[in-house]
């Protein structure tokens, strides 16, 4: 469950890492602490990473509820774990709205807070294997040609081979030419299959 997998702790209180990152690694986790948001930010998990993230609330400068907010906007997807001493129930709907697998109040259940953390390794390790299968499913627009995306593009938006031409500056035989070379690249067959995956991965 646990091989590969880290536990980052945003905290501004020593103690409170300390004592956390003991009851980790004693949990057989890896553990890495961090004294402020501003820290954690400029050295983030590698988006590969399974992970987690244990999350004061009362920080100096940048909050834990900023800090959640600002991974959002960097698209840093890490399960987050509120714990802290200070907290209100609008805080902690607020922050599990915003995706926090929980908002725990100091001092914590050791056992509880173990739990909570493999639930989010467990949520980071399943979240990795589905994006896994989304970048292998999209590996195939990746083999086309800047022309060919071009081409595949316009054709998807309802133009015929002579418009796409005519938008493009190139024959109507060229255009023939990168509509087979499209089909035969992805191995898709038809132009709705090839249209439903550029969805799914754009």
């Amino acid at each position: 469950m646990t091989d590969q997998a880290t536990v980052y702790i945003v905290d501004d209180d020593l103690a409170v890492r300390s004592g956390l990152s003991l009851l980790l690694e004693s949990a057989g986790l890896k553990v890495n602490t961090f004294g402020s948001a501003a820290e954690f930010l400029a050295s983030p998990p590698p988006s590969h990473a399974i992970a987690c993230l244990i999350l004061d609330n009362h920080m100096p400068e940048m909050t834990g509820p900023e800090l959640q907010a600002e991974l959002k906007q960097r698209e840093i997807n890490l399960p987050v774990i509120f714990l802290t001493g200070h907290g209100d129930i609008p805080l902690a709907v607020k922050t599990v709205r915003a995706g926090a697998i929980d908002f725990l109040i100091k001092p914590v259940n050791t056992q509880h807070l173990l739990d909570k953390v493999q639930e989010a390794l467990t949520l980071s390790r399943s979240k990795q294997q589905q994006n896994d299968i989304d970048r292998a499913s999209c590996e195939p627009l990746e083999a086309l040609s800047k022309r060919e995306r071009e081409v595949l593009l316009l054709a998807i938006e309802g133009h015929t081979n002579k418009e796409i031409a005519k938008i493009l500056n190139i024959s109507f035989r060229t255009v023939e030419h990168h509509r087979s070379h499209i089909f035969l690249k992805t191995g898709i067959d038809n132009l709705l299959k090839l249209a439903r995956l550029v969805d799914n991965c754009s």
